[in-house]
């Protein structure tokens, strides 16, 4: 599987690149995903779809790393941001065992880890079913993929 960064932008409101997360957006805090938006979607972008992941998280299993905190799917391509909190489209498994987002939370004394909240555009609507993996979703969406983009927030444990 091969992607590459395209001239799509994500932003926040809640954090600027680099920043860190605010605690409402973390397992320590409200655990609400944070508000996003994204321009600059390649032409003929059908549908969206977005991740966070951890690449800092102490953990190695099924061939890959990291933790992931949000599998999110079958966003039409009408959207173009998701408020704080989003309830709407598809939640795919979080590294928590879970649907929907988890937020930010690494273990106690372990540093500041970096957060990948990622933006795919897709070329066709590819209607998934609720509960895929990160694997699972990046491997039906792989020929789809137009472009991609990332805002990357930092959070510690106080």
């Amino acid at each position: 599987m091969v992607f590459a960064l395209s001239t799509m932008q994500l932003t926040s409101d809640a954090f600027q690149e680099g920043g860190r997360i605010p605690t409402r957006h973390t397992g320590e805090g409200d655990d609400v995903s944070p508000a996003l938006r994204w321009t600059g979607a390649p032409e003929g972008t059908r549908a969206f779809a977005v991740v966070c992941h951890d690449p800092d998280a102490p953990v190695v299993a099924n061939g890959s790393y990291g933790f992931v905190h949000w599998v999110l799917y079958n966003v039409p391509a009408s959207v173009t941001s998701l408020p704080e909190a989003v309830k709407e489209h598809t939640n795919g498994m979080t590294g928590f065992g879970k649907a929907g987002y988890g937020g930010p939370m690494p273990p106690p004394g372990h540093g500041t880890h970096r957060y990948y909240f990622w933006v795919l555009a897709l070329g066709q609507d590819v209607r998934l079913e609720a509960g895929l993996t990160l694997a699972q979703l990046l491997t039906r969406i792989e020929p789809h993929v137009l472009g991609m983009n990332r805002l990357v927030g930092t959070y510690s444990r106080g």
